[in-house]
């Protein structure tokens, strides 16, 4: 074989090459782990493709397993697939992207699905395929990309064979991406192979071949019919990439961007008057992205980072004073996430919570790094950030993406001042994810008082009073200072 397989995934396609042998039914594996073991990429799943069943073929492979492996099988597409757990070390595990929804045992799970091979023909108006039965040529015609259309027989008589009409394998050499057919007429029939093309170049690091890039132009606009999911998916592998930048810049170029996420293509350009220009915000956004990708792998903190300047054109204002301004932009900002999230079809769960919160809050820790620094706004950012404060800070250093150095090294070293306070704050006053002690139904007990204005007044009055440190954090002082501003309201305590 020329590939370089580990034993465990060898020890998998001899069962495959046994059953697929019993059943005197020719089987092959095809695309994108052929790729990986050529590029020698971790992947966690592999595709197998017969001249015959491919549902028979799987229930006849989890056979050969011990325990025997739950067949999930789908009869209108004729495609089944089997999970062999506990299957990737934690190191390999770790090395590869996955959605950041699945856990543990997922990531290490190894799939294979299972397929007859097919040839497909499309209608304009849809992405899916008429589907009749066809030839190993045929399937491997039907693939996205060259180097998705290598295959490796399974056979007994030629066990290891690579089968590479489209000189895949050069491609993978030279690191070029392109179809294997016409590729105006591979992204008309199923558009979100433009996608795909995009997101394989910022993963692989390949570069789009110039006929196949140019055909995405072209037929950018046949986007519209992918499912928002689909679309999100490649998304979010993009944002998953070690450098996003490729993938968001590629999108932008090749007019996807503008249809699938206009609020972000919104923040392309500089403008000008009088001479006074500000920064090009979609090229800012992206060193951002691709400086929070270099410290974290979680997908919303990422997000956050695609976000965090989204309302910029909409505040942006020039004044012959101060030049041009932003001001709002990070509570705008936060008014957006919600509807983005929405139309993304991304979750609107705590995730979509935490993304807003950093978009909030992304620019707190910059103004105290610009005066001297109180208790009392360091306990409002610990308070405000709760738990978070820590990846708040990931994205607000990775928001210094000036060229000058010397201005550079000055913020990180304003930002690690900044860090330092807030360890000493919050040793002394424990303000991350803090409640006052005073609680509603406290001050309504103590003065026989329904839920009302008042009750929230004394709550927040109590609050801001600990918060710039006019009393401590106790309850001893929290339930004095409710009995005082109670008496400016005029409530007296029950007896």
């Amino acid at each position: 074989m020329d590939i370089h397989s580990t034993n465990k995934e060898l020890t998998i396609l001899k069962k495959i090459a046994h059953a697929a042998d019993e059943l005197q039914m020719p089987c092959y594996l095809i695309g994108g782990f052929v790729r990986d073991k050529i590029i020698g990429r971790v992947t966690k799943d592999a595709d197998v493709v017969c001249l015959g069943d491919g549902i028979e073929l799987a229930h006849k492979v989890a056979e050969h397993f011990k325990p025997k492996p739950y067949v999930a099988y789908f009869k209108n597409f004729g495609t089944a697939q089997i999970k062999i757990p506990h299957f990737l070390s934690d190191k390999d595990a770790a090395s590869i992207p996955h959605n950041a929804d699945e856990n543990e045992e997922e990531i290490k799970t190894f799939e294979i699905e299972f397929v007859g091979a097919r040839k497909e023909s499309y209608l304009r108006h849809s992405r899916k395929p008429k589907v009749e039965p066809g030839t190993l040529e045929d399937d491997q015609k039907r693939r996205d990309f060259t180097i998705n259309a290598l295959a490796i027989s399974l056979n007994k008589n030629d066990f290891g064979k690579m089968i590479d009409p489209f000189n895949g394998l050069k491609d993978i050499e030279h690191k070029i991406i392109q179809t294997p057919l016409d590729p105006s007429e591979t992204f008309s029939d199923d558009p979100l192979r433009m996608m795909r093309a995009i997101r394989f170049a910022t993963q692989l690091h390949f570069k789009i071949a110039s006929h196949t890039f140019e055909a995405i132009k072209q037929n950018a606009e046949r986007i519209k019919i992918v499912s928002q999911e689909r679309i999100t998916d490649e998304l979010n592998k993009i944002i998953n990439s070690d450098k996003p930048s490729i993938g968001f810049d590629l999108l932008s170029k090749s007019g996807l961007l503008q249809i699938i996420f206009p609020q972000m293509m919104a923040l392309h350009g500089a403008e000008y008057v009088d001479g006074v220009g500000h920064k090009d915000n979609f090229y800012h956004t992206l060193q951002v992205l691709d400086n929070v990708a270099a410290k974290s792998n979680d997908i919303w903190l990422r997000w956050a980072a695609v976000l965090h300047d989204i309302a910029k054109p909409a505040t942006k204002k020039f004044d012959h004073e101060h030049g041009w301004t932003f001001h709002g932009h990070e509570v705008v900002g936060a008014k957006m996430v919600p509807k983005i999230f929405a139309k993304l079809k991304l979750p609107l769960t705590d995730k979509m919570r935490f993304v807003q919160k950093m978009v909030e809050l992304h620019l707190r820790p910059i103004s105290l790094t610009k005066e001297n620094i109180t208790d009392s706004a360091i306990r409002r950012l610990l308070f405000d950030a709760g738990n978070d404060i820590d990846a708040l800070m990931t994205l607000c250093e990775a928001d210094i993406t000036s060229k000058n150095k010397i201005k550079v090294k000055r913020y990180l070293k304003n930002f690690e001042i900044v860090r330092q306070r807030m360890q000493q704050v919050e040793e002394s006053d424990r303000m991350r994810n803090w409640q006052p002690p005073i609680t509603g139904e406290i001050i309504m007990e103590k003065f026989g008082i329904p839920p009302s204005k008042n009750v929230g007044i004394i709550k927040d009055a109590i609050r801001e009073a600990i918060l710039d440190g006019i009393i401590p954090n106790t309850y001893e002082a929290a339930y004095n200072f409710m009995l005082q501003k109670a008496a400016e309201l005029h409530l007296e305590p029950v007896k």
